[in-house]
C-alpha cells in the first residue's frame, strides 16, 4: 500500500521514523491547550481538538499523498487566536468561525489553481517577513507567559523579576533545551519539557493531583458563530489565518519533500493536491472541535532524516497521537505551569527567523515591507495588522520607484482592500 520497496525503505525504518517525528512535535499537545485555554476555551476540549486535528490531517497525508509529513495545529496561529479574542472583545466561538471559514477557503483553493497563483503572486520577501514576524510574536508571548518580560507604565514592557520561582524555572528549562538542541538531540523540545517538569516537581511548582492517566475527554462540536464573523467585520482575520496556513504548509512541504527527494526535476511535487487537502481538512475539522488552524510540521524532517519515506511513517505518528488522549491529566498539569511551555515558544520563535537571511536587505523596496511586517506583528499583537502593512507598503514602494510592472495585480487588489480596512475597520 505504501510502496515501501519502491521508496527504498522497510517497516522497521518507517516505524522508527514515525516515533522520531512524534517525539519532536508532541510538545504541541501540551502547548496548544495551554495557549488556547487562555482565551476561555475549556482545556480538555482543546486537548482533544488538537489530537483530533493532528490525527485527521496526518492520516489524510499518509493515505492520500503517501508522504512522511505530519500535520497538527500550527504554532503562531494559536497565539494569534487568543489575542484576537481579547483585542476584538468577541467570544472564541466567533474566532473559531474565522478559522472554519479559512479552512473552507483553503479546501476550495486546494482544489483549484488559485492556490498556486496566490503563492507565486506574493513575493518571497513578504513570505519570509510574515514567517519571521510570527516567530517574534510567539517568542514575545513566551517571554510574557514566563514573567521574563512584564508590563510597564513608562516603557510598555520591561524586564520582570528574574528571582521569581516560575521565571527561574523557565530560564533553567530554556538553557537545558538550548543545550539539547546544540547537541542535536532528537526530540530536544520534548525532552526539555520533561526535564523542566521534573525540576518543577522537585521545587513544588508542579503536582499531579488528578493523576496521570484517565479515560479520554469527550470531544465536543463547538457552536461556531459564523454570523459574528461578518457582524464584527473580521475579514482580515480570516485572510490572515488562510494566508499564513498556505505559506506555512507549502513551505514546509517543499522543504521536507526536497530533503526526502520527492521533488521532480521540473520542480513540481507529485500528489501535491492530496497533500494540501490534508492541511485544509485538518483546519476545518479542528475549528469544529475547538482549535486554531493546522499546518504541516517542519519537525517531520527529523523523521525523514531517520529514514522515513512513505505514509507509513505518518500512520505511526497518528497512532501515537491517538495514544496521547489517555494522558489528559498529565498534559493538563504540565500545561498549567508556564515555565514548561514558555521555552518552547521562545525557541520555536527563533527557528522561524531563518527566512530573514533570504531577504535582499540591499533592495529597499523588498526590505522595508518585510521589516514593517516583522516590527508590527509583536508590537501590535496582531498577525493580520503585520500582513496588512506589508501588503500596503510593497506595491506602493514598487510604484514609487518605477517597478510597478513587477507587482502581480493581486497585490494591488489586496493593498487597496487593506487600506480601506485600515480606514473603516481599524483594529479588525
Amino acid at each position: 500500500m505504501f510502496r515501501l520497496q519502491e521508496n527504498n525503505t522497510n517497516v522497521r525504518t518507517e516505524m522508527l521514523a514515525g516515533l522520531t517525528t512524534f517525539l519532536t512535535m508532541v510538545y504541541i499537545v501540551v502547548v496548544n491547550p495551554a495557549i488556547l485555554s487562555a482565551a476561555g476555551l475549556p482545556f480538555e476540549q482543546v486537548f482533544m481538538a488538537t489530537v483530533i486535528a493532528a490525527i485527521i490531517g496526518t492520516l489524510i497525508m499518509a493515505l492520500g499523498a503517501n508522504y512522511p509529513i505530519a500535520i497538527a495545529p500550527g504554532m503562531g496561529m494559536n497565539a494569534y487566536f487568543v489575542t484576537e479574542v481579547v483585542q476584538q472583545d468577541v467570544s472564541y466561538s466567533v474566532i473559531l468561525g474565522t478559522v472554519f471559514l479559512a479552512g473552507i477557503l483553503f479546501v476550495i483553493l486546494s482544489l483549484t489553481s488559485l492556490r498556486e497563483i496566490l503563492i507565486t503572486a506574493i513575493p518571497s520577501s513578504l513570505k519570509y517577513g510574515i514567517t519571521s514576524g510570527i516567530g517574534l510574536f510567539i517568542a514575545f508571548l513566551g517571554l510574557r507567559m514566563s514573567g521574563i518580560v512584564v508590563a510597564s507604565e513608562s516603557t510598555l514592557v520591561t524586564l520582570g523579576d528574574l528571582t521569581a520561582p516560575g521565571t527561574v524555572l523557565t530560564i533553567v528549562g530554556l538553557f537545558v533545551t538550548l543545550g539539547l538542541i546544540a547537541r542535536r538531540v532528537t526530540g530536544a523540545l520534548f525532552i526539555g519539557m520533561v526535564v523542566t517538569a521534573i525540576l518543577g516537581m522537585f521545587t513544588g511548582q508542579l503536582s499531579f493531583e488528578e493523576g496521570l492517566i484517565s479515560a479520554p475527554p469527550a470531544p465536543v462540536f463547538w457552536d461556531i458563530d459564523l454570523a459574528g464573523v461578518f457582524s464584527n467585520g473580521l475579514y482580515t482575520v480570516i485572510f490572515a489565518f488562510l494566508l499564513v496556513t498556505i505559506f506555512d504548509t507549502t513551505g514546509t512541504m517543499i522543504g521536507v519533500a526536497e530533503q526526502a527527494g520527492f521533488i521532480r526535476k521540473d520542480g513540481s511535487l507529485p500528489r501535491a493536491r492530496a497533500a494540501l487537502m490534508a492541511d485544509a481538512t485538518a483546519t476545518t475539522a479542528g475549528a469544529m472541535f475547538g482549535t486554531s488552524p493546522s499546518s504541516a510540521y517542519i519537525e517531520s524532517s527529523s523523521g525523514v532524516a531517520a529514514g522515513g519515506r512513505t505514509g507509513l511513517t505518518t500512520v505511526v505518528v497518528a497512532g501515537l497521537f491517538l495514544l496521547s488522549i489517555f494522558f489528559s491529566p498529565l498534559v493538563g498539569a504540565v500545561s498549567n505551569l508556564a515555565a514548561i511551555t514558555a521555552p518552547v515558544l521562545i525557541i520555536v520563535g527563533c527557528f522561524m527567523m531563518e527566512g530573514l537571511a533570504k531577504i535582499n536587505w540591499q533592495k529597499f523596496d523588498d526590505a522595508f515591507p518585510a521589516f514593517i511586517i516583522i516590527l508590527s506583528m509583536p508590537l501590535t499583537s496582531s498577525i493580520a495588522t503585520g500582513i496588512a502593512f506589508g501588503f500596503i507598503t510593497y506595491p506602493l514602494l514598487k510604484l514609487m520607484n518605477g517597478n510597478a510592472k513587477d507587482v502581480h495585480w493581486i497585490l494591488y487588489l489586496f493593498g487597496f482592500i487593506f487600506i480601506l480596512q485600515m480606514i473603516f475597520f481599524p483594529g479588525h
